[in-house]
């Protein structure tokens, strides 16, 4: 009896049809790239004073409106106070003369009743300087990024279980519709609350376009092109529009024309609804065998290669038992329970990390834009490195083995000298490696772990979980101001417990994808390769066929 790969095997791994998959489906991730971090520019807080009308006044009293405060032991302008306008303005009437004749650290001071003058040094504007979220308002700030993390944790858990129930293809396209429509809507908001709700919604097709374009292609591709696919194709995808970010904003320095810019592109998507199939392995499970052959028969004919009269004769894909999976069935079944609680923290731990090390990374330059495409363009040897270990190492011991790497290197950094200020960046950028790499390897190696009735449910609510972790950076980060080394030993901490809990996960390297949870439960009996086939009389012949 044949499996999925076995069945379509006459296609071939790298013809027209998986080809112009991957290269589509990669193309449709990159807007993730720059979505998710565009609030680095919309967010940024130019330099700012309180605003001082056109009054009359001399020279001199013009200068010396704005007190002076001591910001991390330099001098500047306050950026929410002024010395009161009616006295300045009776003093300056009176030829008084600032620092001469008036001591101005006797002068009442007041808030900036006429509003602020930003600069425009870097950004035209920004939605700080559009709603001014500053001084008393500034809280809205970090309020915005979680607002929009709560609304990819919203999405990620949603889009998961609707993608197992009604296809991969349609999701992938609803989330996908939903960055762009609300990406472009904001640009129309009048208030700080429209904005927060059009970010929000923006926020649930974030990632989740990228977890269904991931299982969609996983499903289609077969072999070591699923593992190129699944680990460097679609992070490569992310990496470049991570890229594309900082050079918009660049030429774009004002929030309403980046956000335009970031949108209106994507209607090039559009056509690529009649191109892309729906994953057939989903069409089997659901047993709409017919779909399915439908879809390999039009790759056969993209491939030039004669497909047999019945294409899944003799394979073995069993239609579900149940009408539909919820996240619920996760948790059922011990060993299914067990790996599923196991991969949450694992998620939920190189989330964090990963987002901890790139908010600090940002600024590794004072110009922002300069540090954005350094951040993005560090990651890719993270993703070459992902793509190697998929291909040559079994994944259990690369997770392991990344999250002591990481949090090795965030103990070591404790230990440099403050005057070392480059080996401690080093160090850092070592330990961002390894969480670059491991946040990447975690979704092709969750897609191996469930089955096909399960997968995208799986990927979406362990997704979900890790994405809590996106949630807490700000705050993990704000506990420098306890104690500077806090927010690195509490991450080492985690990530070494973290890897402790992942000796518990099975091993799927060299084996192929499980079609029903029977045979995902059979997987958890053998801890590697080698013990599978040390039991082979033991073992489903699904789990016996060619390696991927």
């Amino acid at each position: 009896m044949k499996d999925y790969a076995d069945a379509i095997s006459f296609l071939g791994e790298w013809g027209c049809f998986q080809q112009t998959v991957f290269f589509l489906l990669c193309a449709s991730i990159m807007p993730n790239g720059f979505g998710a971090f565009n609030l680095v520019f919309l967010t940024d807080t130019p330099s700012h004073h309180c605003l001082v009308p056109g009054i009359n006044l001399t020279e001199d009293w013009l200068k010396s409106i704005i007190p002076i405060t001591v910001v991390n032991g330099r001098e500047e302008l306050s950026r929410c106070r002024r010395y009161r306008l009616d006295l300045v303005k009776n003093l300056s009437a009176q030829g008084y003369i600032p620092g001469r004749d008036v001591n101005l650290t006797d002068l009442e001071e007041e808030s900036c009743v006429d509003g602020w003058s930003y600069s425009k040094d870097i950004y035209q504007s920004t939605i700080v300087t559009e709603f001014d979220l500053v001084c008393g308002e500034q809280w809205k700030v970090p309020f915005t990024s979680t607002v929009f993390f709560v609304g990819v944790l919203c999405g990620s858990f949603f889009s998961g279980p609707l993608a197992d129930r009604y296809g991969r293809k349609p999701v992938l396209f609803a989330t996908l519709a939903a960055q762009t429509v609300f990406t472009f809507v904001a640009v129309f908001s009048t208030s700080w609350i429209m904005f927060l709700i059009f970010l929000f919604f923006n926020g649930l097709g974030q990632i989740s376009n990228f977890v269904s374009a991931l299982v969609l292609g996983a499903e289609i591709l077969t072999g070591n092109i699923r593992i190129l696919y699944s680990s460097l194709g679609t992070c490569l995808a992310f990496a470049l529009g991570y890229m594309i970010l900082p050079l918009c904003a660049y030429f774009l320095r004002d929030w309403k024309s980046l956000l335009l810019a970031l949108s209106v592109p994507c209607l090039v998507y559009i056509p690529l609804w009649w191109i892309l199939p729906e994953s057939p392995r989903w069409l089997l499970s659901k047993g709409r065998n017919e779909e399915a052959e439908a879809v390999v028969r039009k790759a056969a004919e993209w491939n030039k290669v004669q497909a047999p009269a019945v294409v899944f004769e003799d394979c073995y894909i069993p239609n579900s038992p149940k009408e539909n999976y919820s996240a619920l069935d996760l948790l059922r079944e011990s060993s299914i329970r067990t790996t599923t609680v196991v991969l949450c923290l694992v998620a939920f731990t190189l989330t964090t990390g990963y987002y901890s090390l790139n908010f600090n990374t940002a600024q590794l330059h004072a110009d922002p834009f300069l540090s954005c495409f350094i951040s993005a363009v560090v990651e890719i040897p993270g993703y070459v490195s992902s793509w190697i270990s998929l291909r040559c190492f079994p994944r259990r011991p690369s997770v392991i083995g990344l999250l002591i790497c990481g949090a090795a290197f965030l103990f070591l950094i404790q230990l440099v000298p403050e005057h070392l200020s480059s080996l401690a960046l080093t160090l850092e950028m070592i330990s961002k490696y390894a969480f670059t790499t491991g946040f990447s390897l975690m979704f092709a190696y969750t897609t191996e772990l469930y089955p096909t009735v399960l997968r995208n449910t799986a990927t979406g609510t362990t997704n979900t979980v890790g994405r809590l972790g996106s949630c807490i950076t700000p705050f993990l980060l704000s506990l420098s101001s306890y104690f500077k080394s806090l927010p690195y030993i509490t991450l080492g901490i985690l990530t070494v417990v973290t890897a402790f809990a992942a000796l518990l996960l099975p091993e799927t390297y060299q084996q192929p994808l499980p079609e029903t949870v029977q045979q995902m439960q059979e997987r958890q009996r053998f801890k590697c390769p080698s013990c599978t086939r040390r039991n082979k009389s033991a073992t489903p012949r699904v789990l016996l066929d060619s390696p991927l």
